[in-house]
């Protein structure tokens, strides 16, 4: 018999510790070289731990939802054992004995494409599907949540009602009482609950949130911004350049573009504090906050005033998708000093963005609507986007929150500033 360790992989510094998700093996199951036999969550990211080597799972030494540490050992394979229980299987997995049905098409049998993506999985049990109806496009056949979404658009129907509700952290639950109709006046009927621990991310970004405020003197500043011009730019220039670089050309860019401009003139708005010092940072590394299955990531562009239109295109593109597909990595999402968050995808008007530290600003970009405005003593209506500017008020005074807004407006209502840098 050849034991062969499966550990946590190297954390990062920041990461001192992660969550196991859902094992997709059993004691006893074979394993390829390479499988994904389990998902680990940080308060970052969501890593994919591989066999090292093929063989049987022979023990499963720490539980679904345990939370690990770097290089730990989390289970043991024989390399040389047989698709059978093997002696070493002394720990049993408790939770996989009540995992929920829904969840077995994800965990069981040795083909990857049977295995869903973490926010595919959630969709199919939303839908009632199982991935034996969905086929999978992403890599090694893994169904993805654009696979499920077409699979949903095509008039997949699900073969039964699922048996439990599935929590995309991984934590076994135990599905929802049924809901009986009231039939009388005075029946009040059931009211159920459910009560789902909170995944690795979402706590933190809820430390971090209570960190910012409790921190910061966060203020924020408004201004609108007339987006014809860009509009026009984009309209003129699209076809030619999806032609050219192969991805659209969106709107983000000149944001970034526009918050690099802004910040070469201002810098305080790019600093962070430090204790009792402000940090300058000679470099314009820009978070574009995504929204994921798993909430809200900020990957980072780094050195986005050296990017191209089309570099910044390509790189955003890039995150979404893996943002989308879990696969996220930890160098994604480190540093940044400075934020932009889209709200205005989801179709918010204005709100006031929450600095992301140790950063000391963000902008809050929101819909382009038609509006009435008034210009040269004329109502005429516009494209108008709202911006907002939360800022830290202990380095950065109003005068150069409200300057650096008015520059992002002045160069996206004249994008040719953003060419020639004025």
């Amino acid at each position: 018999m050849a034991i062969v360790d499966v550990k946590v992989p190297q954390l990062s510094e920041s990461v001192a510790e992660a969550t196991l998700l859902q094992w997709k093996k059993r004691p006893g199951e074979a394993v390829a070289a390479d499988e994904i036999i389990i998902e680990i969550e940080t308060d970052k990211v969501v890593l994919e731990v591989p066999a090292p080597a093929a063989g049987v799972i022979a023990q499963l030494v720490r539980n679904d939802g345990d939370t690990v540490a770097s290089d730990e050992v989390i289970a043991r394979i024989d390399t040389e054992g047989s698709a059978a229980v093997s002696p070493l299987e002394i720990k049993p997995v408790a939770a996989v004995a009540s995992a929920p049905a829904a969840a077995a098409p994800a965990a069981t049998g040795g083909n990857k494409g049977d295995v869903a993506m973490p926010a595919a999985a959630k969709l199919l049990a939303d839908n009632g599907l199982s991935t034996a109806q969905v086929a999978g496009s992403g890599k090694d056949g893994r169904v993805t949540k654009g696979d499920v979404l077409a699979a949903v658009a095509g008039g997949a129907k699900p073969a039964a009602a699922p048996a439990a509700a599935a929590i995309p952290t991984g934590v076994p639950t135990k599905a929802l009482p049924a809901v009986s109709i009231p039939t009388g006046p005075n029946t009040l009927g059931e009211r159920p609950e459910q009560r789902v621990p909170m995944s690795r991310l979402r706590a933190r970004v809820a430390e971090r949130l209570l960190q910012s405020q409790a921190t910061n003197a966060i203020l924020t500043t408004f201004n609108e911004v007339n987006m014809a011009p860009v509009m026009e730019m984009r309209k003129k220039f699209q076809e030619k350049f999806e032609k050219e670089h192969g991805v659209k050309l969106g709107f983000m860019s000149f944001f970034v573009k526009a918050a690099v401009h802004a910040l070469k003139k201002y810098p305080v708005i790019n600093a962070s504090v430090d204790g009792n010092d402000v940090v300058y940072h000679g470099y314009f590394d820009i978070g574009v906050a995504v929204g994921s299955p798993r909430g809200l990531v900020v990957p980072v562009l780094r050195n986005a005033d050296q990017m191209t239109f089309a570099e910044i295109e390509k790189k955003i593109a890039e995150f979404g998708a893996k943002a989308r597909d879990g696969k996220l990595g930890l160098d994604d999402l480190t540093g940044g000093t400075f934020s932009i968050s889209n709200g205005g995808t989801f179709g918010s008007m204005l709100s006031t963005p929450i600095i992301n530290p140790p950063q000391s600003a963000i902008l809050g970009v929101h819909a382009t609507k038609d509006r009435a405005v008034v210009e040269n003593g004329q109502v005429v209506v516009r494209p108008i986007n709202y911006l907002a500017m939360s800022y830290d008020h202990r380095i950065i005074d109003g005068r150069e929150a409200v300057l650096g807004l008015v520059a992002m407006k002045e160069a996206l209502e004249d994008p040719a500033r953003l060419l020639f840098d004025i």
